[in-house]
Formats: structure tokens, C-alpha cells, sequence
């Protein structure tokens, strides 16, 4: 018995030994040093901080499909550019375009009360003034079993619960199927309009846009509205007291035909495997209701920024790195299936993919979905992210991001340098997104870790595909 107990804790040793040992040669100690440099610089530079605030100051609001979006398009190839990329250039694809409009939403019964509210993407516009009466609906479970007819000539509104405020974003996409998907139930049951809690954990009369899913190819027939979760919480009280409540309701918001949209593309040219490339990234456009600073200018500057801190070394990476500011995110993830479609021959050599858009709050956690060899890799740069407060996560999470979705499923490999998400809800989508939320110093700690990790994966022989 003694000698088994000593075989077996041999054999434990060797196990875990050789892992260990593997991992010890997977990055080079020059390899490590730039690394930590890199993060030191970033820790110190503007640069992010400039780029975000140039894109949200000059540019603005930057809808899917609109005249801003083409300005920051301009812009990001004149960035791209005076950063020192090897090669900038504009993927251009076609896109539907809807616009806002005028909306207007008051309370007309108990008493007169005007509300804050704001059309969903993919809304139609009222002919005229809705005036009528509400009918309440708990959620959208108890919207969803309505009858066919049962609601013409009212307005159907759906409450729910304001969001938890959560470091992970928990709950998002279950409070945003009354978004998404109620303007279906409503339609059928014959609503002149729909009325939603906005998707949200503020307490501000700040209402949540968004776009609202298809039903098979078609969009909705009526206006679909969001109001504030202060104005959904006075419904309720309302309905509580079981007063009538009527609202009237006016929008202009409607598709407007086919317009141009496109993908900002900066490549760093790979110095010995240029044909391998690490695709970071983040979506230029943006919701037009603030200036799109935390959703996604953030990550735009994030990934960027790490991007041109390494174009500073003395020399290039092996890999390639390339940065995509991806196009009309908000309205459908359009930019994203036009890239995966128009590289489509050429996703075998996408190595690695990942994206910044979960605001502009400290990244905290490191995730992969790599295979076992790279793994090791990925665990390495995790000890070098540490000191920035970062953990290692989960080897086996797919994902990387929302405009990495198509690639990812096409089998391109990713990591996710998850960002903590508390006060996320509070802002995007909202009047309230804008450049003063985003702190220097959280900025700059997002840029650190994404210089070192991409710079690391870049440079590395590791092979990344299983």
C-alpha cells in the first residue's frame, strides 16, 4: 500500500508537471517584459481618452445608416491613418435605414401628464394621433397569451421589473424580450400601439432604445414605444389604484429604403506570419439619443488605442493585428455578417477574434474558447493581466463579443476580456450616454490589458485553432 500511495503521488506530479512545464515556454521572458512594458505606457497615455473624446465630440450620435455614420467612417480612416496603421480601408455594404422621428406620449387619463418616451428601431409611424385607452400587462408572459382581436383600439402596455444592477449584465436578456418580441403579441391581438418598460436599471426619465427583432421578414405594423422606468413605475401605480389610465401618442419613426454603410478596417501587417490575423475591434455606430460614448466609442478607442501602442514598438508582431470598427451594430449586427460574409475565403486564417462593447468600467476577468495547446497560452497571459486586477476565467466560454458572433460561428477561436458591467444598463441606449461617464484611469486599465494580451497572442507560435 505504501509503494501504490508513492507511484501515485508520482504520478499526480508528472501530471501536473508537465502542463506547468509547457506553459513555462509558451511566452518568452523578452516576450513578457514588452508585454509589462506595454501595459506601464498605457497606464500613462491619453490616447484612448483623446480618441473617444474626438469620435463623441466631432462626430456625435452616429445611427446605422445615417450622414454621422459616414462622417465617423471619415474619421476613422483619418485616424487610422495619423496612428501609423500599415493598411486602412472602408468594407462598404447596404443596409435598410429607420428613422427616429418625432415622438411624442403624454398620459391623457386620469389627469394630463406628459411621459418620456422613445420609439424602438423598427417601429412604424402612427398616421395620426393615438388616442386611447390602456390595457395592462403584467410582462411579457402575460402579453403573450392574449387573443387574437382582443386588443383593437387600445394601447397595449407591457411593465415588468427594472433591472438589477449586476457586474455581468444578468438579466438583460431576459427584460429585453418585451422589446424585442412584444410588438408581435400586440400586433396580433390588434393593439393600435405598444408601450414597454424600457430596458434598464436606472431611476432616471432616461428611456432605453433598441431595436425591436423581426417576425420572420417582417417589422412591425405599429408604433412601438419605451418609456422610462420612473414613468412605467407611475402606470403601475395607476393600474394599482384601478383607475383607467388612456395615453395619446404620436411617432414619425419609419424605414426610410436601402442606404450604404461600412466596416473601418486597420491593419498592423504581421512581421512573419502577416497572413494570420487577431481581429479586435468595436462598433462605430451608435444609438442616437446621447453621443454613444460608453456604447461603443469606448471600445472603438479601447481596441484602437492598444492597437497603436504596439505599432509603436521597435518591431511588428509575428501575426497580424487588425482592428474593425464594425457598422450598424445597433440595428442588427449588419457590420458583423458583412465582414464574416465578405472574408468569408479567408476566415481559416482568422486566428483569434475579440471585442470591446460592454462600456468603459475596468475589465476584470479574462475568458477563452482556444484550443488545449493555446489554452496554455491564455493562461499565461492571464498571470501577466493579474496585477491589473484581472482573473482568469473559463478555457471553454464561446463568445468574444457581439459583432464577433458570426465569426465565432464559423469556428474562428476567441477570448473575452469581460468588463465590469454595473452601471452599464444605466447608460446605454439612454440621453445619459455620454463622454462624461467614462473615467480616465478605467479607460486606460481596458487599454493596458488589451495592448498586453493581443500584443502576446500576435507575437506568439502557438496555434490557436483546434
Amino acid at each position: 500500500m505504501h509503494q501504490l500511495r508513492r507511484l501515485t503521488f508520482t504520478a499526480i506530479v508528472a501530471f501536473f508537471s508537465f502542463p506547468l512545464l509547457a506553459a513555462s515556454n509558451v511566452i518568452t521572458n523578452e516576450q513578457k517584459q514588452t508585454a509589462n512594458d506595454l501595459i506601464e505606457t498605457a497606464l500613462k497615455s491619453d490616447l484612448g481618452m483623446d480618441i473617444v473624446t474626438s469620435l463623441t465630440t466631432e462626430i456625435g450620435p452616429r445611427l446605422g445608416g445615417s450622414e454621422a455614420e459616414k462622417r465617423a467612417r471619415d474619421w476613422g480612416v483619418k485616424l487610422g491613418e495619423r496612428l501609423g496603421f500599415d493598411n486602412v480601408s472602408i468594407e462598404p455594404f447596404t443596409m435598410p435605414f429607420w428613422d427616429r422621428g418625432h415622438l411624442h406620449i403624454s398620459l391623457t387619463s386620469p389627469y394630463q401628464q406628459d411621459l418620456y418616451g422613445t420609439a424602438l428601431g423598427g417601429g412604424a409611424p402612427s398616421k395620426e394621433s393615438i388616442d386611447a385607452d390602456v390595457v395592462y400587462f403584467r410582462d411579457i408572459h402575460a402579453l403573450s397569451d392574449v387573443k387574437d382581436g382582443s386588443l383593437s383600439g387600445k394601447i397595449a402596455f407591457v411593465d415588468g421589473d427594472k433591472m438589477v444592477k449586476s457586474q455581468t449584465g444578468a438579466g438583460y436578456g431576459q427584460a429585453n424580450q418585451r422589446r424585442r418580441i412584444g410588438w408581435q403579441h400586440a400586433q396580433r391581438g390588434g393593439a393600435s400601439a405598444l408601450v414597454v418598460r424600457s430596458v434598464g436599471s436606472d431611476s432616471h426619465r432616461f428611456p432605453h432604445s433598441g431595436m425591436m427583432s423581426k417576425d420572420g421578414d417582417k417589422w412591425a405594423d405599429i408604433p412601438v414605444v419605451a418609456i422610462s422606468n420612473p414613468d412605467a413605475d407611475h402606470l403601475r401605480r395607476l393600474h394599482g389604484l384601478s383607475k383607467p389610465i388612456s395615453l395619446s401618442l404620436h411617432s414619425e419613426s419609419k424605414w426610410k429604403g436601402e442606404v450604404k454603410s461600412g466596416n473601418v478596417v486597420l491593419d498592423l501587417v504581421g512581421s512573419e506570419k502577416p497572413e494570420e490575423i487577431v481581429l479586435i475591434g468595436g462598433h462605430l455606430d451608435s444609438w442616437d439619443l446621447g453621443t454613444g460614448a460608453v456604447d461603443d466609442g469606448a471600445g472603438v478607442a479601447i481596441t484602437t488605442a492598444a492597437a497603436a501602442l504596439i505599432a509603436n514598438l521597435p518591431t511588428r508582431p509575428k501575426r497580424t493585428i487588425r482592428v474593425v470598427m464594425f457598422g450598424a451594430e445597433e440595428v442588427g449586427l449588419l457590420g458583423a455578417f458583412a465582414y464574416a460574409k465578405q472574408h468569408d475565403e479567408n476566415l481559416q486564417n482568422h486566428v483569434l477574434a475579440t471585442e470591446s462593447d460592454f462600456g468603459a468600467q475596468t475589465i476584470w476577468q479574462l475568458v477563452s474558447n482556444v484550443n488545449p495547446e493555446a489554452t496554455l497560452l491564455m493562461d499565461e497571459v492571464g498571470k501577466i493581466l493579474s496585477p491589473l486586477g484581472i482573473v482568469r476565467g473559463g478555457s471553454d466560454v464561446p463568445g468574444g463579443g457581439p459583432d464577433i458572433i458570426p465569426l465565432a460561428k464559423k469556428g474562428v477561436p476567441t477570448i473575452r476580456l469581460n468588463q465590469n458591467g454595473q452601471d452599464y444598463f444605466d447608460l446605454h441606449h439612454t440621453p445619459d450616454d455620454t463622454l462624461d461617464k467614462i473615467d480616465p484611469n478605467e479607460l486606460a486599465q481596458n487599454i493596458a490589458a488589451y495592448a498586453a494580451s493581443i500584443y502576446l497572442i500576435a507575437d506568439s507560435d502557438v496555434a490557436l485553432k483546434p
